[in-house]
Order: structure tokens, then sequence, then C-alpha cells
């Protein structure tokens, strides 16, 4: 005998500055769950998924909700290393980014995602692809007059706005032959589409994301390209389109699936509602 679920899930996604990777995270719950997603912020969340967002629980999870909810960390990872991690006693964690925010949370793991990887689910069928070398740079990048300068001087070059239309953004990454990404979820949602990609230096961003992710699918990582190293880059790549890591990226889908809370999905078993299903 099943439960319908059918109020939105409060989910928590940062909205500071329009991201395709971070509006990601509601269409991919909503997807898993079958259940309309509402924003909603850190305090008043029922999970957080996509995003480096970890360290703002433990800003506002310091003690128990006063409500008693827990919410709950579905492939969400860490920014930084956090310090204390008391607040691990608040929330309930189905699945982190990667091993890397779990050593720093002292978390006991062996599964790892970022939801991200599931974004194929929602494109349905994967477009052609076309001899096409997508540039998704970060979003602090868009003005750099460097960058302006390579895609002038590079005509092979398609530059993707990650403050697009996110599955749009997806589906043009998924039609390229190769994808070089400053974005963290560039480098997630080619992986998630076949599509081999290279890491671009992504200005002032902190790397410890982009490591967190490759580990979690057994990704060899070295230091990123540099605007000014790309059209070398380009003359070196080989028509190759296998990704090594290939079994890594499909564990991790299962797992992500497998951890995914089932009290939070539309249909749930009424042996797994909780008393209070608010």
């Amino acid at each position: 005998m099943c439960a319908m679920r059918s109020e939105p899930l409060r989910l928590y996604w940062w909205k500071g500055v329009p991201n395709f990777g971070d509006t990601l995270s509601a269409l991919v719950v909503s997807h898993v769950s079958g259940r309309e997603v509402r924003h909603a912020g850190p305090k008043g969340c029922e999970m957080l998924a996509i995003g480096s967002l970890i360290q703002v629980m433990r800003r506002n999870y310091g003690e128990p909700a006063p409500d008693g909810r827990r919410p709950v960390i579905w492939g969400a990872g860490l920014l930084h290393p956090v310090g204390s991690t008391g607040f691990l006693e608040n929330v309930d964690v189905a699945l982190v980014r990667g091993p890397l925010s779990a050593d720093l949370l002292g978390l006991r793991m062996r599964a790892f995602g970022d939801p991200g990887l599931l974004v194929a689910d929602l494109l349905g069928d994967l477009p052609a692809r076309a001899d096409r070398i997508a540039l998704v740079p970060h979003h602090s990048m868009l003005g750099d007059p460097t960058l302006a300068a390579l895609l002038e001087k590079e005509p092979a070059l398609e530059l993707i706005d990650v403050a697009g239309d996110a599955l749009e953004v997806c589906r043009r990454i998924a039609a390229c032959r190769h994808v070089i990404s400053a974005s963290l979820h560039g480098l997630i949602v080619a992986d998630a589409c076949g599509v081999p990609s290279s890491w671009l230096m992504p200005g002032g961003q902190q790397h410890l994301k982009y490591y967190d992710y490759a580990a979690s699918v057994g990704r060899p990582l070295d230091i990123p390209l540099t605007l000014a190293e790309v059209p070398a880059h380009l003359r070196g790549l080989k028509d190759d389109d296998r990704l090594a890591w290939a079994e890594g990226v499909a564990r991790a889908r299962a797992d992500l699936l497998t951890a995914f809370p089932v009290h939070m999905r539309a249909q749930t078993p009424a042996s797994a509602i909780s008393v209070d299903s608010n």
C-alpha cells in the first residue's frame, strides 16, 4: 500500500547569480521525486542537492530546527573545509558529492554522486553530435576581455552562456564533440552525456569542488587549462570520444537513485512514512 505526496518539495539551491548548474537542482529533484519543487531558504528547506552548499547547513543547523525538521543532503558538497561538524547531528545525509567532502565532514561513506549526472534522463534522446567545441566559462568570467579575444581568434569554439535556460544549455553541451569548461556542471553534464571534456581555469574559484566530483567517478583531473593554453589544446584534441571513467559515472548515477529518500518521493510505501509527514 502506498501514499501519495502532493505538496511541493521544499528545496534549497543557490540563486545569487543565474547559473544553469544551480537551476538543474530543482529540475533533477522534481524528476526523481515525482513532485513539484519550490525554492526554500536554508532554514525552511527539506532538502539540498546540487551545489557546494553544505557549509550553509553548518551556519544554520548548529541547533536542531525548532519544528523538528531534518533537511536531507542528497549530492551536495563542500566549497571549503568547515571545521566543526556538530551540525550533522541535526540534518540527514543521504549522499554527498564526493569523497573529499565526506572526508572533511568525517563521514564514512562509499557511495557518492552529483545529481547533475542524472540530467540525461531529463533530456530524453540526446541530440546528434556536431563537430563543435563548447566553451563553458564560469559565470564570473563572462566580462573577461581575454575570453572575448579567444573566442574571436578561435571560430571553432562555441560559447555557451551558463545563465541560459538550463536544459537548453545541457542540450548544447550534449551536441558538441568536446567541451572546455570552467563551470563544474559543464564538466558534469558532459560526463553525463558521454562528451569528452577538458577543465578550464575557473577564475578565482576554489578547486576543491572539482577534485571532489572527479574523485566520485574516478576521473583523473590535473591542473586546469588557462585561456592562453586553449588554442594549443584545441590542436591536440583527439577524435576518441570514449570516457575512461564511464563506469564511474554509471555507478554514481545508480548510487544517487538508490540514496534518494523513499519518504520524499511522490508515491511512498506506507511503511516508509514518518509520523510527521510535513
